[in-house]
């Protein structure tokens, strides 16, 4: 899920501006709408393949207020994500949040709603697909690195089940809790990026294809950028066995993944 379906440490856009005086300045804009589109070589999240190690096209925008609230869609093509008898191949990712900032220290608290669109084509499908994700994250930047933890919680729905609804279950919830750092080389338009995460759980999220209770993913990563543009490689990593449905190839071993990206 984003798996059958982070993830990839995020990379950062390194950035310059020139100092505006008083005088010219204008005042910041309420709203702003920022957005961007990229091309990435294998679909990572949380460190398993959503595309079986195949090309993704994603593209995201957000709305945000001076105040701190922000709505964001982000989306991406998936491979062949199967629920009975139905088949998505986006994922669409639908945001709400309020992030502020305190001297160097970035609070983000939001909910995150999965969707695959057309999983459920089918009258009398009792399976589900889409699911809710509160999320919350602290971010602290000393001088040029940032450190951020951040922890995910999805809650027991019919979709994070072991099953997803296929047959009559306990619902389950799930916990994943991840540390980034993000450093950007001075003078350079050069950045790099670490991530650790652990996903607690006993549902389709934690559960891997040998019935393992949770798992640790990992990436290493560097990118650089060019005005809007910014080109990265990582390497993807964890210690699971999640495999694709169709094909049987382990989608969880490690990997080297490259994005090409462009901000607006």
């Amino acid at each position: 899920m984003r798996f059958s379906t982070l993830s990839l440490g995020g990379l950062m856009l390194v950035a310059t501006a020139a100092p505006a005086f008083a005088d010219d300045a204008a005042p910041p804009p309420a709203i702003t709408i920022s957005g961007g589109a990229t091309v990435v070589s294998d679909y990572r999240f949380r460190g398993v393949s959503q595309t079986d190690k195949n090309f993704a096209v994603q593209g995201t925008f957000t709305i945000a207020h001076e105040s701190g609230l922000y709505f964001t869609v982000w989306g991406s093509s998936v491979d062949s994500y199967v629920i009975a008898s139905s088949v998505s191949h986006q994922e669409i990712d639908i945001i709400g949040g309020y992030k502020k900032a305190f001297g160097g220290t970035t609070l983000d608290v939001g909910v995150l709603y999965y969707f695959y669109p057309k999983t459920k084509l089918i009258p009398g499908d009792t399976a589900s697909s889409d699911f809710f994700e509160p999320y919350v994250s602290l971010a602290h930047t000393f001088g040029p690195v940032t450190a951020k933890a951040t922890v995910n919680y999805a809650f027991k729905q019919k979709a994070t089940g072991a099953t997803q609804g296929l047959v009559p279950e306990p619902k389950k919830d799930n916990v994943y809790l991840a540390g980034d750092l993000s450093a950007a080389i001075p003078g350079t338009p050069l950045s790099l990026t670490g991530h650790l995460g652990h996903t607690w759980g006993s549902g389709w999220l934690a559960v891997d294809s040998t019935g393992k209770k949770g798992y640790t993913d990992w990436a290493v990563g560097a990118a650089v950028t060019y005005k809007a543009l910014t080109l990265g490689v990582s390497y993807v990593d964890t210690d699971a066995d999640f495999r694709n449905g169709f094909t049987n190839h382990k989608i969880s071993n490690g990997g080297v993944v490259a994005t090409l990206g462009v901000a607006f």
